[in-house]
C-alpha cells in the first residue's frame, strides 16, 4: 500500500511521466529546428526543396521534411530517382566555372564581377543566375569594414606653415597616365603591434605605382612610396601629388623629393574623408581581400603577404568595373598610348 503503480518496465508512474517530458522537449527543439531550416529553404523552387529533403535525410524523416516544406513524399522520391535534368546539369557546370572564378579572385568577387570574368571565357549567363547559384552555395563576395585607428604613440614628421591648395576638387579623372597621383596611409594589426602602410596610386588606371612599410609613422614612410612611385614611372613635369592634411604630407623630406622630381602638391579639405575618396577605396580593397578578419603573427609576416596582394594580385588580376572590369595591368596595356609605352621602355 502506498507504492507508487508499476509503469512501463517496473518503473513508477513518476520516472515514466519525466521520460515523457524528456522526449516531448526534445520532440519541441526537433521541431523548432526543422522550422528554422524551413525558413532558411524559404520559396525555393520544388526541386531544391526536393535536394535539400534528400541531403537531411536521416536528421529527419522525410515525411516531416515533406510536411515541413510542403511537398509530397511521392514527389520527392520521385524526384531522387530522376536524373538530373539539363537545366540542372547546366547549373552544374557553371557552378564549378564559378568556383574557379571565385579562387583566381581569391575569393572576394561578388556576382557582378563573377559575371564579367565569365564573360571574358566566353560563358554567355546572366547575372540573376549567377547570384541564384552563388547564394544556394553559400559563397558571397567581401565587403569592407572600417577602418581601425591605432592608439597613440605615432610619431609625426613636423608640418610645413601652409598647407598645399587643392588641385583636384574632388575630379578623381585624369586624361592620361602619371598625371594624378593620389596618396594615403593605412594602418595593418600584428601580434608585434601596429605596421603603417603607404601607397601611392595613379588615379588614371587605378595602379599601385609606390608604396612602402613601416613599424613607425615617420616622414621616411611616405617619401619612400614616392620615390619608389617616381623611379617606376618617371612622370613629367606637372604631376599632381593630392593627399590628405596628414603632417606626414606636408614634411619637410617629401617636399624635397617632390620639388626635385617636378610634381605638384595638392592636398584636400581638412577632415573631409571626400576629398581622397578614390585613396580611401583603394585602400578599402587592400583590407578586404588581404587584413580583414586577421590579425598577423609579426610585421614581416604581414609586410610579405600585403607586398604579395599589391603587386600580384590587385595591379595585375584585380579587376576594377571603374576600368571596365579590367585589372590595372590591362587598362595600361590597353589605353597606355604607344609613345609614351616607348619612352618608358628607353
Amino acid at each position: 500500500m502506498g507504492q507508487p503503480l508499476p509503469g512501463r518496465r517496473g518503473e513508477p508512474q513518476a520516472q515514466e511521466g519525466e521520460r515523457a517530458a524528456q522526449a516531448r522537449e526534445r520532440d519541441a527543439f526537433k521541431s523548432e529546428r526543422l522550422l528554422r531550416q524551413q525558413a532558411a529553404v524559404g520559396a525555393r523552387a520544388e526541386r531544391a526543396k526536393f535536394a535539400f529533403i534528400l541531403l537531411d535525410e536521416g536528421v529527419w524523416t522525410i515525411s516531416e521534411m515533406c510536411s515541413a516544406l510542403g511537398v509530397t513524399r511521392q514527389g520527392c522520391h520521385a524526384w531522387g530517382k530522376r536524373p538530373p535534368s539539363a537545366h540542372d546539369r547546366r547549373d552544374g557546370e557553371l557552378a564549378a566555372m564559378v568556383s574557379e572564378v571565385r579562387a583566381a579572385g581569391r575569393g572576394i568577387y561578388g556576382a557582378p564581377k563573377v559575371l564579367q570574368e565569365l564573360g571574358k571565357a566566353g560563358v554567355r549567363t546572366s547575372r540573376k543566375r549567377v547570384a541564384r547559384i552563388m547564394r544556394e552555395s553559400g559563397w558571397a563576395g567581401t565587403t569592407r569594414g572600417r577602418a581601425r585607428r591605432p592608439k597613440g604613440g605615432a610619431k609625426q614628421a613636423a608640418p610645413q606653415p601652409c598647407a598645399a591648395p587643392d588641385l583636384v576638387k574632388r575630379d578623381f579623372s585624369a586624361g592620361g597616365p602619371d598625371r594624378l597621383w593620389f596618396a594615403d596611409i593605412t594602418y595593418v594589426r600584428t601580434h608585434q603591434g601596429w605596421l603603417y602602410l603607404a601607397v601611392v596610386m595613379d588615379v588614371w588606371s587605378r595602379m599601385t605605382v609606390g608604396w612602402s612599410m613601416s613599424a613607425s609613422m615617420a616622414a621616411e614612410l611616405d617619401d619612400d612610396a614616392l620615390k619608389m612611385a617616381i623611379a617606376r614611372r618617371r612622370p613629367g613635369k606637372g604631376c599632381a601629388h593630392h593627399s590628405d592634411h596628414g603632417s606626414q604630407y606636408a614634411s619637410l623630406l617629401l617636399g624635397k623629393t617632390m620639388r626635385e622630381a617636378g610634381t605638384e602638391p595638392s592636398t584636400g579639405s581638412i577632415s573631409s574623408p571626400w576629398d581622397n575618396a578614390a585613396m580611401e577605396s583603394l585602400m578599402g580593397v587592400i583590407k578586404a581581400g588581404c587584413v580583414h578578419a586577421r590579425t598577423f603573427e609579426s610585421r614581416e609576416r604581414a609586410a610579405l603577404e600585403i607586398f604579395e596582394h599589391i603587386e600580384c594580385f590587385y595591379n595585375r588580376a584585380r579587376t576594377r568595373s571603374a576600368l571596365g572590369y579590367l585589372s590595372p595591368e590591362e587598362f595600361e596595356r590597353a589605353n597606355r598610348p604607344e609613345d609614351d609605352r616607348r619612352l618608358k621602355a628607353a
